[in-house]
C-alpha cells in the first residue's frame, strides 16, 4: 500500500469506533475518521465468532488486497476501520471487493464520490 499504513493500536480503534458514524452491508461494517495526515490508516478487525485463525486471515488478505488495488480511488487523511461480519466467512474476492466499493461509497470516500468527505 504505497499511500496508506496500517492501524494497529487499540487507542487508534477507539477513537474511530467512538465517532459512531459507520455504514454496513452483508459482508464488512465499516468506520471512518479524519485524521489529519496525508495518507490513510487502514485496520481491520475480523472476530473469532468470525472462523478460526485460517478463515480469519483469509478474510483480511481478501480486505487488504481489495483495497490496496483501489487505494487510488480513496480520499487522504482518513483512518478507515474495517469489521468483517460472520456473512465473509463464504464471501469470495469480487463479493469482498464489491462490499468495500459499496460502503465506500456511502462513507462518500471516494474521489468522484458525490458530496463531500465524510
Amino acid at each position: 500500500m504505497k499511500f496508506s499504513e496500517s492501524l494497529k493500536s487499540n487507542r487508534d480503534f477507539k477513537n474511530v469506533y467512538s465517532r459512531r458514524k459507520s455504514f454496513a452491508n452483508k459482508y464488512i461494517v465499516m468506520y471512518v475518521l479524519e485524521n489529519g495526515l496525508d495518507k490513510n490508516r487502514l485496520g481491520i478487525s475480523v472476530s473469532k465468532k468470525v472462523g478460526n485463525s485460517v478463515i480469519r486471515h483469509r478474510i483480511t488478505r481478501l480486505v487488504r488486497e481489495s483495497y490496496r488495488l483501489h487505494e487510488d480511488m480513496f480520499c487522504c487523511g482518513l483512518d478507515i476501520v474495517v469489521v468483517a461480519r460472520t456473512s465473509a466467512r463464504d464471501a469470495r474476492y469480487a463479493e469482498i471487493e464489491s462490499a468495500l466499493l459499496h460502503v465506500s461509497r456511502l462513507h462518500k470516500i471516494l474521489d468522484g464520490g458525490q458530496g463531500d468527505v465524510i
